[in-house]
């Protein structure tokens, strides 16, 4: 083995343990905070929806890009949970205006890579394709504000 190199090792987990095919970029990024306030669940709409009533949690955010049969993407967004016995899914909702149009998804990028940010909420930049012969990509904005509202925007430069 070449000094610097990292041996390959089987380990007793199956690939798709890990993470399905069909998933072909994940980032996770920013945070949220729960009062406990039944009426602040995320609705990837924007709007709050009933939950039952819980103790104060709090997490971050992960986007998913999954690929589908014709080559085109749907993009999932989860809440996930800072739970003492390891992070946890809170919601999982599919973001229906990347799914409308049909996309070709070639990257998720975080705002930041240093996995600090200031305040709740996140920002996170798709790239993709509408047609997967064109050469110019596209980029769009997921934006969660500190009141979990959703918006989904073309990037304007």
């Amino acid at each position: 083995m070449l000094a610097g190199t990292t041996a390959f090792c089987p380990v007793a987990l199956r690939a798709d343990d890990v993470l399905p095919a069909n998933v072909t970029f994940v980032t996770s990024s920013g945070f949220w905070e729960d009062s406990g306030d039944p009426s602040a669940g995320l609705d990837p709409r924007g709007k709050a929806s009933p939950a039952p009533a819980s103790p104060a949690q709090k997490g971050y955010y992960k986007l998913i890009a999954l690929r589908q049969p014709d080559g085109t993407a749907h993009i999932v967004l989860q809440q996930i949970a800072l739970d003492p016995a390891g992070p946890k899914i809170v919601s999982s909702a599919e973001l229906d205006e990347f799914s409308k149009m049909k996309a070709f998804v070639t990257d998720i990028r975080p705002e930041t890579s240093d996995g600090v940010t200031q305040q709740p909420g996140l920002f996170a930049t798709v790239y993709l394709r509408t047609n997967p012969a064109a050469s110019d990509i596209e980029t769009w904005t997921v934006l969660i504000d500190e009141l979990g509202d959703i918006r989904i925007e073309r990037e304007s430069n």
